[in-house]
């Protein structure tokens, strides 16, 4: 027997996967434009630019698309709306103790 909400919560994990890439898609896309670092010029002057591109988008999506899903799945809590005390009125209470000699209260 499978459990009714798994398919629902994949295909909620993979959307948001593709929306995560598809934000690095345009992420990597304004970094390399607006050449920050100087970053184009140092993927265009290499001979594994390519592979360099790919890897700054993979690894940029799979960032964005944890981001993503853990957003909607933090968002999708209930609301505690309960505003009384959990574990009933609290008082602070006086216990009587007494204290003991040990090698650091000694004075020389």
């Amino acid at each position: 027997m499978r459990p009714v909400h798994e398919p629902n919560l994949m295909r909620l994990y993979l959307r948001h996967c593709v929306i995560g890439f598809g934000l690095s898609a345009v992420f990597v896309g304004l970094v390399l434009w607006f050449d920050v670092v100087g970053l184009r010029g140092l993927v265009m002057g290499s001979d594994v630019g390519v592979l360099a591109i790919f890897l700054l988008w993979f690894f940029n999506g799979t960032i964005f698309g944890s981001v993503q899903f853990a957003i909607v799945i933090m968002s999708q809590a209930d609301d505690d709306t309960d505003n009384g005390p959990r574990r009933g009125i609290m008082m602070p209470v006086r216990v009587p103790t007494r204290a003991k000699k040990n090698a650091l209260d000694r004075r020389v």
